[in-house]
């Protein structure tokens, strides 16, 4: 079938099921497009633009980035707080599971999910110097 690559589907049967689709790629305002939003822009700096969105799913948070190192350092700072992440080529959305989820039929993409690392009740206060990973106490 010319144009459409699939793969097989789970459980070893016979059927298959279409590829997830590429992650879409575009300005802030042409990804919001095509999320049906209309941005309201919070932050248009040379290093990163971030827009608050509300859809009929729900509210998120749509960043492009100038680069994908900026990309992925971004993420792994916002990870120590939790949540969603539907990762593309220099943009990510935040929003609830069930709103990134329908964002990724839009936009395409890949949800990377986060819990906190910190409960706020540790007790511990003052400095984070000695932080050494995910540690249960």
């Amino acid at each position: 079938m010319a144009g459409c690559n699939t793969e097989p589907a789970e459980g070893g049967g016979d059927g298959e099921r279409p590829t997830p689709k590429p992650a879409a790629t575009g300005t802030l305002e042409q990804l919001a497009r095509k999320a049906g939003c209309d941005p309201n822009v919070q932050t248009d700096a040379a290093e990163l633009r971030q827009a608050n969105c509300t859809t009929d799913e729900g509210r998120y948070v749509l960043t492009t980035f100038a680069s994908d190192r900026g990309l992925r350092e971004w993420i792994n700072e916002a990870k120590d707080y939790g949540g969603s992440y539907l990762v593309g080529r220099q943009w990510v959305a935040v929003g609830d599971p069930d709103v990134v989820a329908a964002l990724r039929g839009r936009l395409g993409g890949t949800v990377e999910t986060a819990s906190p690392h910190h409960s706020g009740d540790s007790g511990g206060g003052g400095s984070e110097d000695g932080h050494s990973g995910h540690r249960k106490s």
